[in-house]
């Protein structure tokens, strides 16, 4: 089962990282000013992941897949790993969807 860990960024704020079951970064956020907001990315995460048109399939300058995913506004929630492959990039986004509507929250920070 996955995992959404939260951690210290800085003086007083935090960002958070989804883990697969195998402990696999699969997406991190951005930072946030506060612990709520870090709660509340979490939330959108869990909600936009479940829509395949939130998440945006880009392509690095040295050619190396990767996505974001998106809330409803627009705004980037979370980024993903670079990956060697578009099929990789895709199962990155299988397991996001898979991992993050009952990923239990571990607070680190």
């Amino acid at each position: 089962m996955g995992k959404f860990e939260i951690k210290s960024s800085g003086t007083d704020k935090c960002m958070f990282n989804l883990k697969a079951g195998n402990g696999q970064v699969i997406l991190t956020s951005q930072t946030y000013a506060s612990k709520d907001g870090c709660k509340n990315g979490i939330e959108s995460v869990r909600k936009n992941s479940q829509d395949d048109g939130q998440f945006e399939r880009k392509t690095a300058k040295d050619g190396s897949p990767f996505f974001t995913l998106n809330a409803t506004n627009g705004q980037v929630i979370g980024k993903s790993e670079m990956y060697s492959s578009t099929d990789a990039m895709e199962n990155g986004i299988a397991s996001v969807k898979k991992n993050a509507p009952d990923a239990e929250v571990v607070d680190n920070s």
